[in-house]
């Protein structure tokens, strides 16, 4: 709970930092509304809403309202899938306002020592350290290859936790081990005729938890004709402390990126993860106060395209035959690259040109599945049953696969397959693997 000084300090700061021109740009015309999750969840409470939010952080500039423990709670319960963005007539960078206003109250509210602890781990003392990111991981593979995970699933310990999390223990992927974490090149030829060059971007868990897709990745952009550089040098993206009120440390790992992919002299920049895509294509807001490292910014920007996106731009389909066992597949959007990156027909447009696949669009594949990076653990309620109404639409598919483009959609796409008693009969998998899959690789 704030005390009236921190109040009064949050709303000196949101009065100096506040876009306030921003907020101005919201008419309050409601477009909004049906595009978000929490204010149809919510039973549409006008507060959990894109418009509620923003005349929060308005009223709050204004004086007439007190950051208080409502305002806080609206913000944090906000997903930040920004579907609110594309269909706003105004073109209001709510995402933009919901950082800054995050970052404003974390910056100056005092933690208690359990949150300030974990804070300071996971923002200072692991994300920002992939080596330190592979040896966490590392426990988790060590749990599951030494028979630890079978005995506590066979005594029943997971009972003791909340049933999402019990479930969620249950989907996590394969770890890989630590030597094939560290096993990464750095420069990888074309197949065939170089087309391209591109640098990689790996990122933290998608370079440990997810190496086989980010394998898959990398042998798809090389049979697409892309010579390959994955700078050793490159950092976190800082999505996860740009989204938890951390935004100097997301700054100091956007300038850490731009530095190493700036080495590389690629004509494009890859990524593999929506979330991760969605942060790093904002490094010239991020950054914008700092002329020098805007300008920077705004080439790094210019050069960086999902993995869908530039094996559509290659032509990869009309390259090579792509085939799998009859099935019906769907496609669950990537919020961030919906939303933020605008790509969403090249991903379906590679997916249809697999032979022998049904594609069937899904009802609302665009709505958010309630993963946002850690929403699922900090929200889980909210989180849920977003995630059962979107298990809903899976059913309608009769798919027997699901087709995601980001980690956490992945993850939370497996989780509502376990929630549903459906893991015999439904997979979820990254669209790189599928891919590369029909292949034949």
């Amino acid at each position: 709970m704030t005390t009236v000084k921190e109040q009064e300090i949050i709303q000196q700061k949101f009065k100096e930092k506040m876009d306030e021109d921003e907020l101005l740009n919201c008419m309050r015309c409601g477009f909004c509304l049906p595009s978000c999750p929490t204010y149809i969840e919510s039973g549409f409470q006008e507060s959990h809403s894109p418009r509620g939010r923003i005349a929060l952080m308005k009223a709050v500039v204004d004086g007439l309202i007190e950051p208080d423990e409502d305002v806080e709670r609206s913000l944090n319960l906000c997903l930040g899938c920004r579907a609110c963005e594309p269909v706003c007539p105004s073109g209001v960078k709510y995402g933009h306002l919901l950082e800054q206003a995050r970052d404003i109250i974390n910056q100056n509210k005092k933690h208690s020592m359990p949150v300030k602890w974990t804070r300071k781990m996971v923002f200072e003392g692991l994300f920002p350290h992939q080596e330190r990111m592979r040896h966490a991981v590392n426990l988790l593979g060590l749990y599951q290859r030494s028979g630890l995970q079978h005995t506590v699933r066979k005594i029943g310990f997971m009972k003791l936790f909340p049933d999402h999390l019990a479930s969620m223990e249950k989907v996590l992927p394969r770890v890989p081990s630590m030597k094939e974490m560290k096993n990464r090149p750095k420069h990888l030829n074309a197949e065939g005729t170089p087309k391209a060059k591109a640098a990689f971007f790996t990122g933290c868990l998608m370079d440990t938890m997810f190496l086989e897709t980010n394998n898959a990745t990398l042998k798809l952009l090389q049979m697409a004709g892309c010579e390959l550089v994955i700078p050793d040098n490159q950092a976190c993206c800082g999505a996860l402390h740009g989204h938890s009120g951390e935004k100097d440390r997301a700054k100091q790992m956007a300038k850490k990126n731009i530095e190493a992919f700036e080495q590389t002299g690629a004509d494009y920049i890859i990524t593999n993860a929506g979330g991760c895509g969605a942060f790093l294509i904002d490094y010239d807001h991020l950054l914008i106060e700092e002329p020098d490292w805007h300008s920077r910014a705004v080439s790094f920007k210019s050069k960086l395209k999902d993995i869908s996106q530039i094996l559509a731009d290659l032509k990869f389909t009309e390259n090579r035959s792509l085939k799998l066992p009859s099935q019906v597949v769907t496609y669950q959007d990537s919020c961030h690259l919906r939303n933020v990156m605008g790509t969403a027909s090249a991903p379906r447009m590679l997916l249809q040109a697999i032979e022998g696949i049904v594609f069937k669009e899904m009802e609302g594949a665009d709505r958010c599945c309630g993963s946002a990076g850690i929403y699922n653990i900090v929200e889980s309620e909210m989180s849920m049953q977003i995630l059962d109404h979107k298990m809903e639409k899976v059913h309608d598919t009769a798919a027997a696969v699901i087709v995601t483009a980001n980690p956490g959609c992945l993850l939370q796409m497996k989780l509502g397959i376990e929630r549903e008693g459906l893991s015999q009969k439904i997979k979820a998998v990254h669209i790189a693997d599928l891919l590369l899959e029909a292949a034949g690789s």
